[in-house]
């Protein structure tokens, strides 16, 4: 009896454990840190393409929504449209900082046509 509740004990120590480095090394949690710290930091499932991604850069969180489209040899991500969550956050940002963001998810989707949404929308069309 006593053996079989140390198993148990040291079972429930290797659980503890594993979940513990699991969530300390979760990317959601290094994208949260990065927004605290306001530092930039991209998080996406390129796998999945039907998931958003997620970005933040100078403690704004942006949100990236990918299409599926067709390029001349291969299905691939061709159209993102990118939005902040939180516009009142946007105060200080130029349009060099939008144009970084948009070079950095041209990294990640070389074939992208990238849209920006309302009111990021309308300060990039101003010359």
């Amino acid at each position: 009896m006593v053996i079989l509740f140390r198993f148990l004990i040291l079972l429930a120590l290797i659980i503890l454990a594993y979940s513990a480095l699991k969530y300390l090394f979760h990317p959601r949690r290094k994208l949260e840190q990065a927004h605290e710290r306001q530092q930039f930091f991209f998080y996406d499932d390129e796998k999945d393409v039907r998931k958003n991604f997620l970005l933040t850069y100078k403690g704004v969180m942006f949100e990236g929504e990918k299409y599926l489209g067709t390029t001349e040899d291969s299905f691939e991500i061709v159209s993102v449209y990118i939005w902040a969550r939180q516009t009142d956050r946007l105060n200080g940002f130029s349009k060099e900082d939008f144009q970084f963001i948009a070079d950095d998810v041209h990294l990640r989707y070389p074939n992208a046509k990238i849209e920006w949404k309302s009111p990021i929308k309308e300060l990039l069309r101003k010359e």
